[in-house]
């Protein structure tokens, strides 16, 4: 069967296109192949059901890879900015610092405040960002004083 050679259809197509006649150049020329061949085997990759990849899908893995990174950093840093925002208004509400911050209960005390500021931090997040950040509205706000 090595002799038998496939049954060959000539079809005439014209292209206009620019980007198709580049990358239909671009593949003959990375394949070795004449551009009628490069053709064929686009064509077949088109009918395929599931289609090989080529190197444009690979820019556009790492492009949605980029894209995904970038939310997730997005996401991230709103989570920090949250976050500072709640401890720099703790912190000024109970300037000035006194002895009893060295107290074993004191501290376990603002642990537990530290805990309920995280929650508080994530639930505004969950709920939504860029609404108001009044912290009279936030669970926990009873801990950190009055918001102004």
């Amino acid at each position: 069967m090595a002799g038998r050679q496939a049954a060959t259809c000539r079809v005439q197509v014209y292209l206009t296109d620019p980007k198709i006649a580049a990358g239909l150049t671009r593949e003959a020329r990375s394949g070795k192949m004449p551009l009628s061949q490069a053709a064929g085997r686009a064509i077949a990759r088109g009918l395929a059901q599931r289609p090989q990849a080529d190197p444009e899908d690979r820019l556009l893995n790492l492009e949605r890879s980029l894209r995904d990174h970038m939310r997730s950093t997005a996401r991230d840093m709103q989570i920090v900015q949250e976050l500072l925002i709640e401890v720099a208004r703790a912190f000024f509400l109970r300037l000035p610092d006194a002895v009893i911050d060295e107290d074993p209960t004191v501290k376990a005390a603002v642990d537990q405040r530290i805990e309920r500021l995280l929650d508080a931090t994530a639930a505004r997040i969950v709920a939504g960002a860029g609404k108001a950040r009044d912290a009279r509205t936030s669970p926990g706000a009873a801990d950190l004083g009055p918001a102004d």
